[in-house]
C-alpha cells in the first residue's frame, strides 16, 4: 500500500525533528544518523524512508553510501506556512507587554 506522506505529520515525530537537526548541518550516511539514536536501525531507517518521502530530506550516492541531507526548499515551505502564526503571536505578544508597561507606570 502507498500513503501519501504528509511533511507535518512526518515532522510531528520527535525522533524525526532530531534526525533533521542532525542533517541540517551536514549530509550523513543511515548508519551515522542511526549511531545516534538508541532504537535499531530497521526503525531510524523507517524514519529516513518518511523524510524522504515528503521530501523533507534527500538522498544522494557517493560510491556504495547513500547520503542524506536536509532539503531546504521543503522547510522554507514549512517555515512560510508557520510565519502567519508566528506573527499573529508576536502582534500579541508586543500587545500584552504595553499593557504591563502602561500597568507598571500606573503603580509607579
Amino acid at each position: 500500500m502507498n500513503l501519501r506522506r504528509d511533511v507535518f505529520q512526518a515532522i510531528a515525530d520527535p525522533t524525526r525533528r532530531a534526525i533533521l537537526l542532525l542533517v541540517a548541518s551536514q549530509a550523513m550516511t543511515a548508519g551515522a544518523i542511526a549511531s545516534n539514536f538508541d532504537t535499531a536501525r530497521p526503525t531510524v531507517s523507517k524514519h529516513l524512508q518518511i523524510l524522504t518521502e515528503c521530501e523533507l530530506l534527500n538522498q544522494q550516492q557517493n560510491g556504495r553510501e547513500i547520503y542524506y541531507h536536509l532539503n531546504p526548499n521543503k522547510m522554507k515551505e514549512i517555515a512560510d506556512f508557520i510565519e502567519p502564526f508566528r506573527q499573529f503571536w508576536d502582534d500579541r505578544f508586543n500587545k500584552l507587554e504595553e499593557i504591563m508597561k502602561k500597568y507598571k507606570n500606573n503603580q509607579a
